[in-house]
């Protein structure tokens, strides 16, 4: 965590949640951190605000820095937060992902060259981890207690391909985290080695 005033009281007070504050480059904090887990959930993204921000940095860090601590420590499994700037064989056309898309591209250029270094780094270099990208759209709702007891109950998860039956453009904050928990603890094997879409199941 590398910046723990971020999380709230009741979070960071819980005897359940051990936090372990480090930067990117801080390769002891981040084994401590792996060695501690059997799943690691990461939802490092690029800050879209910020021209100055090397497109390589996130990648360089599952390289360099992850992949090699979870083999060290013998964690396999892996989540890791992607957006729709990935593009995957088996998305059908979306005129709606590819107007946004292009957006990101003219103006936030190196937030989307962030995402697709992430992308190959865990294509090339995450040989023998069991990783999952969940490429996501928009995340709207808020971070106080009562918007994630809410939110967490809006409506069904979908996880497949852009533009599938079922597929939209968004997902709330707490909805997003449910899954993420239940795919913890569910496994989501069959999507090992893949980069699906996740957002809200259209009618739910």
């Amino acid at each position: 965590m590398r910046n723990p005033t971020k999380i709230p009281e009741d979070v960071s007070s819980s005897p359940l949640i051990e936090i372990i504050e480090g930067q990117l480059d801080d390769t002891e904090a981040i084994s401590t951190a792996v060695s501690k887990s059997y799943v690691v959930v990461s939802l490092l993204g690029p800050n879209i605000s910020s021209w100055k921000q090397d497109p390589s940095l996130l990648a360089d860090f599952y390289r360099h820095s992850l992949f090699p601590s979870m083999r060290q420590h013998g964690v396999k499994r892996v989540y890791a937060m992607g957006t729709l700037s990935i593009v995957r064989p088996e998305d059908s056309r979306s005129l709606l992902r590819y107007g946004t898309v292009t957006f990101v591209r003219l103006v936030a250029g190196g937030a989307y060259r962030t995402i697709i270094n992430i992308s190959q780094a865990f294509e090339e270099d995450a040989k023998g981890l069991d990783w999952t990208i969940f490429r996501i759209a928009g995340i709207p709702g808020g971070s106080d207690h009562e918007s994630w007891k809410r939110d967490r109950e809006d409506g069904k998860a979908f996880v497949g391909w852009v533009a599938e039956t079922g597929w939209t453009m968004s997902q709330k904050r707490g909805a997003l985290a449910r899954w993420l928990v239940d795919a913890v603890e569910g496994g989501l094997t069959d999507w090992i080695g893949k980069m699906p879409a996740v957002s809200k199941l259209a009618g739910s």
